[in-house]
Order: structure tokens, then C-alpha cells, then sequence
């Protein structure tokens, strides 16, 4: 999910990963009246279980009900940012798990009505959010409110616009309004998610980017940042789902696949019509070293896939079987594996994903002995997972291209 190195501004970095941690839907703080706070809280749930078309109702709706809350109005910019997210096939914890690729400068500009609704409805988020402060400089929910919104532009102007330097600001600023509210009111968790979220992105970067990252007015420490987002996600609030959500991800990252499968556990429970926990749940223990547990999630998260009548995610069937694939593999179930591999070529989707394909076509190819076919895919893989932002799966093709896949000189499962 995450990228920008680069010696243009290492700063840039900072913002570009921590951005983009800051949640799925950077929920609603209910501080309208309370017919917009009940849409609100109806909109996120109907989000989180991936009905976009009426959490945008209900978002709308709740507009209508206070045009003067900037929660609502960044509500519907949120709601816009996800399905753009959605539509560009941005659907797993893979990319954020990867390492960090060289350019976010190559992203095709959005539908022309999505991007102008995305605009409208953030900017008067924003406008009503600045007015909040300046009236009540001392009230924490108008930093919050402030410091949500431009998270969330920041965030839409690093993923969909691909601007890096244009989200330096914004980042910032998102960051320093959430550290306002945990000084005005330090009970405030649902802040403590968005400082955690940006202090574990920069504690993840190199010495010296860390240390311009500090320059730049952010801070980080992984313990502290790891306790902020549990704090988060324990605490009944409007985030409490997305740090959930983030912590999911921390934990993947951090190696501690017991604690996420934990948290995927209640988030499945909560949230039954989002059939991509169950993808998670199935990376996980495949992360784990469970492929057979993987299995079953991913058994039933295919089924709840193909029944299910709703708009799906670009790429998401390639997504799906690639992962159940690469299951059967570890499995030892190579006709089983070939035919979902081929079916995850066969169906539209990311490049990355289909290197990844190829990636363990070729591993079965040199475990029948044909060195020639899996040489082939291996290049195949090289040149997809490079043109992606994938270089873990790129990185591992181009080892296997010098010594063949034998099943005991696997790389250190990352992913």
C-alpha cells in the first residue's frame, strides 16, 4: 500500500506512507445533530461491509440533515476515495506488506464527476473544519474534525492524483491537529489512531529518512505507535473499525499473525457482508505457515465471491484464485494449483498479481523438472511485478532465474 523513497525530498516519503495508513474511510467524528450523526454511523456501517452505493446515500442524506458538519461532507469525500480506491484494485494488505517502489508519478486522473465530488465535498469539510478552530480553539472535536479532513485529501493527492509533494502540507497538518487533540483532551483515542498511524509509518523508514522526517515536524517510535493503534482499537469510537482495521496490517507487518487473525476474527463477526476478511484471514495463515487453515478461508471467502451480486473490486477475481493458488501449492496439490493460477491469468488484473502467478507457475514447472517453462515464467514475473510496485515478487524471480526452485531454498516468506 505504501511507496516513495527517492532523493527529491525523503520527506515526501514519510508523508506517502503515513497517508495512506490513516485508514480505510477516516470515519466520521458525530458531532452534527443527531439525525446526521445517526446517517453517519448508519453510512460507515453500510461501508465497512462494502455497500458503497448506500453508505454514499446515507452520507448524502446526512448532508441534507446539517449542512453545517464537516463530518458529513467528509463523509461522502471519503466514500468517493474508496470507490475509486476499489476501482483501482487496491484491495489487500500485499501492497502494504511490500517494499517501497520508486514512483507514485505514473496514476491515470480519475472519472471527471468522481474527482469533482471528491473535491467539493473535502474542501467544505475543510472550510467548516478551519472555521470550528478558529471559533473554538480550545474544543478538541474541531481539531479532530480539522485534522481528519486534511488527512483525507492528503491521502486522495498521494493515491489517486499521485502527488507527492502536494500531500507534504496536508500530512503535516493532519498530524499536528491530531496531536492538538490529544493535548486539549488526552482521553481522545480515536485521535491516538491517527498520531499511532503516521509515528509507526516514519519509524519504519531509514535513519536518515527518519531523521528528515523529524525535520519536518513528524515523529515516530514503533512501540509507542503500535500501543497508540491497540489503544485505538480498543476504544468504543467512530474509528474504533479502522484501527482495528490498521492494526490488522501492524500486526501482518510486525510478524504477529496470531494477534491479527484475532482481530480478523471479531472483524468477520461485525462485519459479515465484507467478503475481503476472509481474503485477509486466508494471507494471514498463509503468513503463518498455515496453508491448510489458509485454505479454508479462502474456500469460503471464493464461495461468498462468487454469490455475491455486488460491485466487485478491480482485479478481485485474479486477487482471489492467485491467492488460493499459491494455497494448493504450498500444499502439494500442483493440478489444483495450476488451474486456479490460470485462472487468476485468464481474469482481469493487476500486473503485480499476475506476476505473482507466474512466480509460482514457474516454481511448479521447476519442480516437474522443466527448467525451460519455468525460466519462462520467471521473466514473465520480473517484468509484471517490476511494472507494479512489487519488488518482493519481482526480487524473488529474479533469484529463482539463477537457481531452480527446489521447495527447500524458498525465501523467507515475507508476505
Amino acid at each position: 500500500m505504501m511507496w516513495f523513497p527517492g532523493a527529491r525530498a525523503t520527506v515526501v516519503s514519510v508523508v506517502g506512507l503515513a497517508v495512506l495508513l490513516v485508514a480505510v474511510c477516516l470515519p466520521a467524528n458525530a458531532a452534527g445533530n443527531p439525525r446526521s450523526a445517526e446517517l453517519l454511523r448508519a453510512g460507515y456501517q453500510s461501508a465497512y461491509n462494502l455497500d458503497y452505493d448506500e453508505a454514499l446515500a446515507a452520507f448524502r442524506r446526512a448532508v441534507e440533515a446539517d449542512p453545517g458538519d464537516p463530518a458529513a461532507h467528509r463523509a461522502v469525500a471519503a466514500i468517493t476515495w474508496l470507490n475509486l480506491m476499489f476501482s483501482r484494485g487496491a484491495l489487500s494488505a500485499d501492497e502494504f506488506l511490500s517494499s517501497l517502489p520508486e514512483s507514485n508519478a505514473d496514476m491515470k486522473p480519475p472519472p471527471a464527476d468522481m474527482a469533482a465530488t471528491f473535491r467539493t465535498s473535502v474542501d467544505k469539510a475543510i472550510q467548516l473544519a478551519e472555521a470550528q478552530v478558529r471559533q473554538r480553539p480550545r474544543d478538541a472535536g474541531a481539531h479532530f474534525n480539522l485534522g481528519a479532513a486534511r488527512g483525507l485529501l492528503a491521502a486522495y493527492t498521494v493515491t489517486i492524483e499521485g502527488s507527492l509533494f502536494g500531500a507534504v502540507g496536508l500530512a503535516r497538518g493532519a498530524f499536528k491537529a491530531m496531536e492538538q487533540v490529544l493535548v486539549l483532551d488526552p482521553s481522545r483515542k480515536d485521535a491516538a489512531f491517527y498520531t499511532g498511524s503516521y509515528r509507526y509509518a516514519v519509524a519504519n523508514l531509514g535513519s536518515v529518512r527518519r531523521w528528515l522526517a523529524y525535520l519536518a515536524g513528524f515523529s515516530g517510535d514503533r512501540n509507542v505507535a503500535v500501543r497508540m493503534l491497540e489503544e485505538s482499537a480498543a476504544y468504543s469510537s467512530d474509528v474504533q473499525v479502522d484501527a482495528r482495521v490498521l492494526l490488522v496490517l501492524v500486526y501482518n507487518k510486525e510478524r504477529r499473525y496470531d494477534d491479527a487473525l484475532r482481530l480478523l476474527e471479531g472483524l468477520r463477526q461485525d462485519l459479515p457482508r465484507n467478503r475481503l476478511l476472509w481474503l485477509e484471514s486466508g494471507a494471514a495463515e498463509m503468513r503463518a505457515g498455515r496453508p491448510a487453515r489458509a485454505l479454508e478461508f479462502l474456500d469460503a471467502g471464493i464461495e461468498r465471491f462468487e454469490r455475491d451480486e455486488r460491485q466487485k473490486a478491480f482485479g478481485e477475481a485474479a486477487m482471489w484464485y492467485a491467492k488460493r493458488g499459491t494455497v494448493h501449492a504450498a500444499l502439494g496439490d500442483t493440478a489444483r494449483a495450476e488451474a486456479d493460477l490460470r485462472k487468476s491469468l485468464a481474469a482481469e488484473g493487476r500486473d503485480w498479481v499476475h506476476g505473482r502467478c507466474h512466480l509460482e507457475l514457474g516454481k511448479l514447472a521447476d519442480l516437474s523438472g522443466n527448467r525451460t517453462a519455468a525460466i519462462a515464467e520467471y521473466r514473465l514475473a520480473v517484468a509484471l511485478c517490476g511494472r507494479d510496485r512489487d519488488p518482493i515478487g519481482r526480487t524473488e524471480a529474479e533469484r529463482l532465474l539463477s537457481r531452480p526452485f527446489s521447495g527447500t531454498n524458498a525465501a523467507p516468506r515475507r508476505q
